[in-house]
């Protein structure tokens, strides 16, 4: 495999993917295998809009923005490529989807996450932290 590294990455919002790539990518960043999801349909379904990161037409990052639809949007499943992370791959996704929620008139971009991504969410990018609440489901 090449080394995307040198190459540029272009973001593109509500960007052109297969669910086989967004799958890939997704079990590569979460730790699973592949499960076959059809993430197409889940976010044409329920999203304000989604990031893509692409180097070198390959699939390197993604974040899904859902919304209310009026003034909360919500960030889920941020990741990058094993190879590219630590070079503001994520960074830039998350920047792309402020810009974009903010223009669709949203006031408030929530998201949570584990504490070992604190220094990327709240240092990289600008969070600040909130109290919430969880109820685990399954």
């Amino acid at each position: 495999m090449r080394d995307t590294r040198a190459m540029d990455v272009e973001y593109t919002w509500r960007g052109e993917f297969t669910s086989d790539e967004a799958d890939r990518l997704h079990a590569e960043g979460f730790g699973y295998d592949p499960v076959g999801h059809d993430w197409r349909a889940q976010v044409e379904r329920h999203s304000l809009g989604w990031v893509c990161a692409r180097a070198g037409g390959r699939l390197v990052g993604f974040v899904n923005v859902i919304w209310d639809g009026s003034a909360h949007a919500f960030l889920l499943d941020t990741v990058a490529a094993a190879d590219l992370r630590r070079q503001g791959v994520g960074a830039r996704l998350v920047e792309v989807a402020v810009e974009r929620s903010r223009a669709a008139g949203c006031e408030w971009l929530h998201v949570d996450f584990e504490e070992h991504l604190d220094g990327f969410y709240f240092a990289a990018c600008g969070f600040t932290p909130t109290r919430a609440g969880l109820i685990r489901l399954a």
